[in-house]
């Protein structure tokens, strides 16, 4: 099969992600360096002064944290599953209108495998910036995600 014809990480999780399609997600960048994933604005998601929901802040952020890992580590399934740990999430600008997420990848990703290849239960931290059109940084959120060997 030509790679043209797989299926891309953003069409993997808006099939297999609920959240995904109920915030309508666009992935619009998914390599294993970095994930760049748009929210639009939609009243539906909107808080009490306009702008994005916090939790669906929180999820665009998640999303595009999974987006980066999938990537990443998706040669990885075989032996081991993704697992998200715990995040820290600060909003620092009101958000108004589509925003968007960007993540990096904070460890190498030929340490977090060789850390696999040795019997660990590796961790590594993804760093998402949230930020609107204009470019102005919203919210920032730390995610630490675990490859959990298969027993």
């Amino acid at each position: 099969m030509a790679s043209e014809t797989l299926p891309s990480i953003g069409d993997m999780m808006t099939a297999s992600v609920p959240m995904v399609r109920t915030l309508n997600l666009e992935f619009t960048e998914t390599t294993a360096e970095r994930a760049v994933v748009r929210m639009p604005d939609q009243t539906d998601f909107r808080n009490h002064v306009g702008g994005p929901h916090a939790g669906a802040m929180f999820t665009l952020a998640e999303s595009a944290s999974g987006a980066i890992v999938m990537t990443a580590f998706g040669d990885q399934l075989s032996r081991a599953v993704p697992l998200a740990v715990r995040a820290e999430i600060g909003y620092t600008k009101l958000a108004m209108g589509p925003v968007t997420a960007t993540a990096q990848l904070g460890r190498p990703v030929a340490d977090v495998v060789a850390d696999l290849d040795v019997g660990q239960r590796p961790e590594f931290p993804v760093q998402v910036e949230i930020t609107r059109e204009d470019g102005a940084v919203t919210g920032e959120m730390t995610i630490v995600w675990t490859l959990r060997p298969h027993k």
